[in-house]
This record gives structure tokens, sequence and C-alpha cells, in this order.
């Protein structure tokens, strides 16, 4: 399943994710990543999340290698439950026409191996079109 936080830069969507992050650590069995841009928010998430600085893989250029990113993350551990995507729109030149097949291929890739994603966007759901009804905002 993949759910949505929405919401102009500002209004509180990082901070909403970590606190959800580390959160589910009580109502998990498995594990939890969470990608962000930069190593920023290393110390604001429990110790026991794996977090990914996307800065850190400046080779990954386009929607289908992030794509191919996240399945090899999934792939290399199979308990995870829930992977956090902050501010997708910063990652790997992700743009807003590219969100609805980039959210569909994140979709079945939930389904095909198991994690929930959990995915912020700074735009509105105005702004992200129609694709946004398929899935559910959290905010």
């Amino acid at each position: 399943m993949v759910k949505l936080l929405v919401g102009h830069k500002g209004s509180g969507k990082t901070k909403q994710m970590v606190d959800m992050a580390n959160d589910s650590l009580d109502k998990v069995n498995g594990s939890v990543v969470f990608i962000n841009k930069n190593a920023r928010l290393m110390y604001d998430l429990n110790y026991r999340i794996r977090v990914v600085c996307m800065e850190d893989y400046e080779l990954i250029t386009n929607t289908d290698e992030y794509i191919g990113f996240i399945l090899g993350i999934v792939s290399q551990d199979h308990d995870i439950e829930t992977v956090y995507i902050d501010s997708i729109l910063k990652h790997a030149d992700v743009k807003l026409e590219d969100l609805p097949v980039f959210l569909e291929r994140l979709n079945a890739a939930s389904e095909k191996y198991g994690p929930d994603f959990v995915v912020s966007l700074s735009a509105t759901a105005e702004e992200i079109g129609d694709c946004v009804e398929k899935y559910e905002i959290l905010n």
C-alpha cells in the first residue's frame, strides 16, 4: 500500500513522517527504512530505523533507477514492513509529471513484495492530479 503526505514546503510533513517512523517501531515486527535526501534527520530517527541518504547515491538520476534502488533495498531484507520516502520531488530529478507512474510502480512493488510505502510530496493534492485518488492521504 502507498500512503501520501502532501502539502507545500514548510507544512510539517517531514516532522510528521519522522514521528510516524519512530512510533511505528512499537507496532512492527520487521524493519523500517527511511529514505531522505541528506543525513540531516539521522539523529531525529530511532537508531533501529535504517536511514538511507540519497546524496550518497548521486548516480541515481531518474525514476527507473530510483525504483530499481528501492527494489534492491527491499530484496536485501524481506522483513521490511514500511519504507518512508521524504520529499520525493527532491530525489533523482523526480517531477510532478513522473508521479503517476512512479506511485503506480511503488504500489505494484508493495503488493508483490510486501512493504508499505509512505511518501511525502511538496505539492497539494490538486497539483498532483487524479492519480492521488488511488492512495490514502495521511494529512
